[in-house]
């Protein structure tokens, strides 16, 4: 029986310190931090690894977590400075700092965290009118962190970063806004379209501009060339005529021949008969007649054969003098009776084909 006993207390004793070896050793994790009380008094803070603690004695109050945590929190209504209701909707990163202090400085740091979050928005929005509120929101996380930073800071907490996730206006200023944001869309897109426009038409313009001087230009270079051509194709004409040296008859003859296209076009209504016509009639006669030249200071050329009735050629001249002298009989009788119906002066008389003729058959005397 005694024996019993003896191995009932050994047994005891063995238990009893297997227990108390257990709770003299607590091993905390590497990211928390244990507060231990003894005798109900604060002792010490045990951060991560194994730690010997007085057993019955010593106790481990809380187990606080130091990595940085985020709390999002449901949106809140807040009054802006226009009287508009919002909804908020915001979350907080914060890490705690000094275990001790969150522990027994404040009973629940994360209600705690979230009212003062709550009222400090509401301070810091009710402040700014909506429109302050929709676009400042860098401005609003920055005064909130600054706020509740120095507000917890005694709480052993840091606060890191504050962000407003939405800030809802009511479904009535939420179609206002959207009907203000498509005018205002609108505007700039009609505004953006007018200046196309503008640039378009100024381009064209500005196209057109250079067209038409670079075509005046071109109108330009070709009159000064066209000119130029003229002016080398009448010298080669003049020195041609004077290289050949013509005789008084043969241009009397072109002179004739240039008469009728005078009136070769339909919008001629008054001819013009230069006074020069006798002059030259009267050098075709007497080229084709026995007398020779008749322009004074030129010389007359020798005396021909007295001229046959029978001879063709001197017929066909003759006959062709005659012509000539009857078409410009006609033309300058057309003309005079033009001019006397404009009011024009009436062309001198020329003379007839029977002088021209006599003075073509007459029969040279002799020198």
């Amino acid at each position: 029986m005694d024996n019993v006993i003896l191995w009932v207390l050994v047994i005891a004793i063995v238990v009893f310190a297997l227990v108390t070896l257990l709770r003299a050793i607590t091993i905390v994790r590497q990211s928390d931090a244990v507060i231990i009380e003894r005798l109900g008094k604060y002792n010490r803070t045990l951060f991560g690894g194994p730690h010997l603690i007085v057993p019955f004695i010593d106790r481990p109050r809380l187990r606080v977590d130091l990595r940085e945590q985020v709390v999002s929190f449901p949106p809140q209504g807040v009054i802006t400075e226009d009287n508009l209701t919002v909804a908020v909707d915001t979350v907080v990163y914060f890490t705690v700092t000094d275990p001790r202090a969150a522990t027994y400085e404040i009973a629940n740091y994360l209600g705690a965290v979230e009212q003062l979050t709550i009222t400090t928005l509401r301070n810091v929005v009710g402040s700014l009118n909506l429109e302050e509120a929709l676009v400042s929101r860098d401005v609003i996380n920055a005064k909130l962190m600054t706020e509740l930073d120095e507000a917890t800071g005694r709480w052993g907490i840091k606060v890191n970063r504050v962000e407003l996730k939405a800030i809802d206006p009511p479904a009535s200023l939420q179609d206002a806004m959207e009907k203000q944001m498509r005018a205002e869309r609108d505007r700039r897109a009609a505004i953006l379209t007018a200046e196309g426009h503008k640039q378009s038409q100024i381009l064209v313009a500005e196209g057109a501009r250079q067209s038409e001087i670079l075509k005046a230009e071109g109108d330009k270079q070709a009159q000064v060339l066209r000119a130029q051509g003229e002016s080398e194709a009448i010298e080669t004409v003049f020195g041609a005529i004077h290289a050949g040296a013509p005789d008084d008859k043969l241009l009397a003859y072109q002179y004739l021949q240039m008469l009728p296209r005078l009136a070769e076009g339909q919008a001629s209504k008054l001819w013009i008969i230069p006074s020069e016509l006798t002059e030259a009639l009267k050098g075709i006669a007497g080229g084709f007649g026995a007398g020779g030249s008749t322009l004074p200071g030129m010389p007359r050329p020798p005396k021909p054969a007295p001229s046959r009735g029978d001879d063709p050629e001197v017929n066909a001249a003759m006959a062709a003098a005659q012509e000539a002298l009857k078409a410009a009989e006609q033309v300058s009788a057309e003309a005079e009776a033009s001019a006397t119906a404009v009011g024009a002066p009436p062309v001198p008389p020329r003379p007839s084909v029977d002088a021209a003729d006599a003075a073509a058959q007459r029969p040279e005397t002799g020198a």
